[in-house]
């Protein structure tokens, strides 16, 4: 007989319900680390997917491309010069593309009657950005008040630190690419809910009012954010633009994997001038995304393995017990002829069915409480708001975490089985017979 054998089952199912109590309490904890493990995963998988969403919505597509042009060797303006012909390029070679939208790109003074802020102007043309509306909750005024040239939408902290409503002026003060101030009053058409720290310094005005703000033509913009059909294409995509744009013969910057804000001063310092563009994707405008996602991952880990051992401890010394409660029983089997292996396997499959039934019912619990969690709408703190880019909890279990959740804690807990299943197989039939108590 082996651990395939439908007897060992059958044998290991009937001992689990002659120990009712027992089983009852095991599959219990088994169920509730099980449960607990779903929800953990999947609340990393909503943060993960918010932090991803939110980044790619306010700052960065999947993959950008960005430049500089330089009027002169020691300055440069992060521009695209005849951008919609770039966009045609890409359109045309690049076929994962679900959406393109060109944004505007600044860093400004807000003025407003009783105080000034230091922020970064996104130029939006909000008639063209499908995802701008499913992640900026505006909670006062209307985002399609974007359509108007001296339009600006803000965020909460930052109309609250200006003291300003919708229908107020800001004054914007900006020095041009060209080296002179220029002002733009402009009127607050929308206050959104806060994003974490991405709202801490962005705004987005009207593309066009940008443009008046910079002295830019209609052919220039600050960059082509661009959206794939599968956000796994990201590098593949990256590398294809950098070889269809250099193809084409515009001149191109070396790969840097940093955000364009990042690269001016070795712009400056490149004895050139014109234009040339930079391919980048998400993760290299916003890496301090991957920062958060990385710990995020560290403490999921650490907390999964804590899980899964103070589980394992419980399942080794209640098993213990078990052997030691079956020892004259053990002895009996020998006795009558079973053989070490299989009482080895007889133990190894109690302990896996008690494992397998306690993760699935244990993984179905969790979906429920991922849902109900969910639905509460669970506000979190304002330091939590302000990393994972969300006001609530955002739970999402996914049927790939489900299955990890259920497939890892069941195979630990058959692991574990074998360190007592053993010391069962190695009892002598004579000395376990004569076992007392």
């Amino acid at each position: 007989m082996g651990i395939f054998d439908r007897m060992l089952w059958l044998i290991a199912a009937r001992s689990l319900l002659q120990h009712r109590l027992r089983t009852s309490l095991l599959m219990a904890a088994i169920g509730g680390v099980t449960a607990l493990l779903v929800m953990l995963t999947g609340a990393y998988v909503g943060i993960k997917t918010t932090l991803l969403v939110s980044a790619t919505t306010l700052m960065s597509g999947h993959v950008n491309v960005a430049g500089f042009y330089k009027a002169t060797a020691s300055s440069s303006a992060p521009v695209v010069t005849n951008y919609k012909k770039v966009r045609a390029l890409v359109e045309k070679e690049v076929p994962q593309v679900d959406y393109i939208v060109q944004r505007g790109r600044g860093w400004a003074k807000l003025v407003s009657e009783s105080a000034t802020q230091q922020a970064g102007l996104g130029g939006i043309d909000i008639t063209h950005e499908p995802g701008f509306r499913k992640v900026v909750q505006v909670k006062e005024g209307s985002i399609d008040g974007l359509t108007q040239p001296n339009g600006i939408l803000i965020f909460e902290a930052q109309a609250k630190r200006l003291s300003v409503k919708v229908g107020d002026t800001l004054t914007i003060v900006a020095p041009t690419f060209r080296g002179t101030n220029n002002t733009l009053d402009v009127t607050v058409v929308a206050i959104a809910a806060d994003i974490g720290m991405l709202s801490s310094w962005n705004t987005f005005m009207n593309d066009q009012g940008l443009r008046q703000l910079y002295q830019l033509n209609d052919e220039t913009t600050g960059a082509l954010q661009i959206y794939l059909k599968d956000i796994e294409q990201v590098k593949l995509v990256q590398e294809q633009l950098r070889t269809v744009l250099a193809r084409e013969g515009f001149g191109m910057l070396d790969p840097d994997p940093r955000p364009f804000f990042a690269k001016f001063d070795g712009v400056n310092r490149e004895n050139w001038t014109g234009q040339r563009l930079d391919v980048t994707n998400w993760e290299d405008e916003t890496n301090f995304v991957q920062w958060i996602v990385t710990a995020l991952t560290v403490l999921a880990t650490i907390v999964i393995f804590a899980l899964v051992a103070i589980i394992a401890v419980g399942i080794m010394n209640v098993m213990w017990i078990s052997i030691r409660e079956r020892t004259r029983e053990i002895g009996t089997l020998r006795a009558v002829g079973m053989q070490r292996g299989t009482v080895l396997s007889m133990f190894l499959a109690e302990g896996s069915l008690l494992g397998l039934i306690g993760t699935i019912v244990g993984g179905i619990g969790g979906v429920l409480g991922s849902i109900a969690v969910s639905k509460a709408g669970i506000t979190l703190p304002p330091s939590w708001q302000f990393v994972f880019f969300s006001d609530h909890l955002v739970i999402t279990p996914t049927l790939t975490w489900v299955g990890f959740s259920v497939g890892f804690i069941t195979v630990a807990i058959a692991g574990i089985s074998l360190i007592p299943s053993f010391l069962a197989a190695r009892l002598k039939p004579i000395t376990a017979m004569s076992h007392v108590g």
